[in-house]
């Protein structure tokens, strides 16, 4: 029988000093781990972190590191707010997921039984860069839901896109990609979108897309709702996540870490780009983007993968019913993805070929990232949760925590 504890429990629990003993788990292994983070601080390969490691639902490791602003000087701590990019993704597959299990649709229906703009897709045939006009052939068939959630819709993602074709195509139409502090709603760009040329036929590509923002409306016209109104609603409250968000309060904005950048030998603030770095906490706060919008902290974001961990359920506050997690995890996109991984309806799944490689967690383990290096996993078998948290964009100096991290979490099983 799985061991359900109250997350919140654990959290207040976890007053004594570090390191302290934990059934199943090797101390001696957690002071290494512990180390190496020192260790990647100490010699500015991130300026700053934040790590979390939860077995059985209960807390076993949770440190911040270095700074969250280097400028400042001012120290992480462990309830700083990071932007979590893609890490959104997961968060709006759940919001379809919930009501899917309503009813409310199949996952098979094409997407314009909903938004009409994206009635007989096109695919690029042809493109001019002396003027950027481009030809078009009709697809083979409609976009579904299921095609938008999987990243095999033919939906590209603009400015970080790998063809320079569609970068100048998004580009010039208009797109909000990411995340913005311009007066813009989902549903105008959205519905640009839509007028747009797919990479290719739906369906027969896995190509990393904005599929997840037109869900993002897609939301709000099924469930009548603006769509940070139905995340707080029925994700953010029921799981007390109350540090994911669209956008900062005041408070909250002080606990924003910087985006930094290693240049010129030191760590310095991420300039403004094709996005404003300080989005969270300024603007028109008006685009809820359900790809890349959110952001949070590890201890929120441990919550909603212990829902998942748990079939569903946190503390007495049922999300979704464990046949539609079951569902969530199985392959969907076939031999589109093959090797180490599958994809879901929400994340990427380690397989058996995952295991042999080794580091990565048991078959089944599911992950996924952000655009500003934050990283997270969950393995069902050994109901284990890792993440580790930084904010860091452009140049490096030489990180590489991320694997170390996740490869050293799971030697620390007994």
């Amino acid at each position: 029988m799985k061991k359900y504890i109250s997350f919140l429990s654990a959290f207040f629990a976890y007053f004594l000093a570090y390191p302290q003993s934990f059934p199943g788990i090797l101390t001696d292994r957690v002071e290494k781990l512990d180390a190496m983070l020192d260790d990647a601080i100490a010699n500015q390969r991130v300026p700053g972190l934040v790590a979390m490691v939860l077995k059985d639902g209960e807390l076993v490791y949770h440190e911040a590191k270095g700074y969250a602003d280097v400028a400042s000087k001012t120290m992480m701590e462990k309830d700083h707010i990071f932007r979590i990019a893609s890490q959104t993704k997961a968060i709006t597959a759940t919001a379809v997921m919930i009501l899917w299990e309503e009813g409310k649709f199949r996952l098979d229906d094409p997407i314009s039984n909903y938004i009409p703009e994206f009635k007989n897709p096109q695919v690029l045939a042809g493109f001019r860069y002396s003027d950027t006009t481009f030809s078009t052939r009709s697809a083979d068939k409609e976009i579904t839901i299921r095609h938008l959630l999987t990243h095999t819709s033919g939906l590209g993602y603009g400015v970080i896109d790998g063809d320079e074709r569609m970068k100048m195509i998004y580009h010039k139409a208009g797109v909000t990609d990411l995340f913005t502090t311009e007066n813009i709603s989902i549903e105008e760009s959205v519905k640009r979108l839509a007028k747009l040329p797919l990479h290719h036929d739906p369906g027969t590509k896995y190509t990393y897309s904005e599929g997840l923002d037109v869900l993002g409306y897609f939301v709000e016209i099924i469930s009548g709702q603006p769509f940070d109104v139905f995340l707080k609603e029925r994700i953010f409250d029921p799981l007390g996540m109350d540090d994911t968000r669209f956008y900062l309060n005041d408070a909250q904005g002080e606990r924003l870490v910087t985006v930094h950048t290693y240049q010129d030998g030191k760590w310095q603030p991420y300039p403004v780009t094709f996005y404003d770095p300080d989005y969270p906490r300024k603007g028109a706060k008006r685009f809820f983007s359900g790809g890349a919008g959110l952001s949070s902290t590890t201890a929120d974001y441990a919550k909603f993968l212990q829902m998942y961990l748990n079939q569903g359920e946190l503390n007495g506050n049922r999300i979704l019913s464990s046949n539609t997690i079951e569902t969530i995890m199985k392959n969907q996109v076939g031999d589109l993805w093959s090797g180490d991984k599958y994809y879901g309806l929400a994340f990427g799944v380690v397989t058996e070929d995952g295991v042999a490689r080794g580091g990565l967690g048991s078959e089944g383990t599911f992950d996924w990232g952000g655009y500003f290096n934050t990283q997270y996993f969950a393995d069902p078998e050994e109901q284990l949760i890792g993440l580790i948290f930084k904010q860091t964009s452009g140049a490096g100096n030489g990180d590489d925590t991320n694997w170390k991290f996740r490869q050293m979490v799971f030697t620390l099983i007994e």
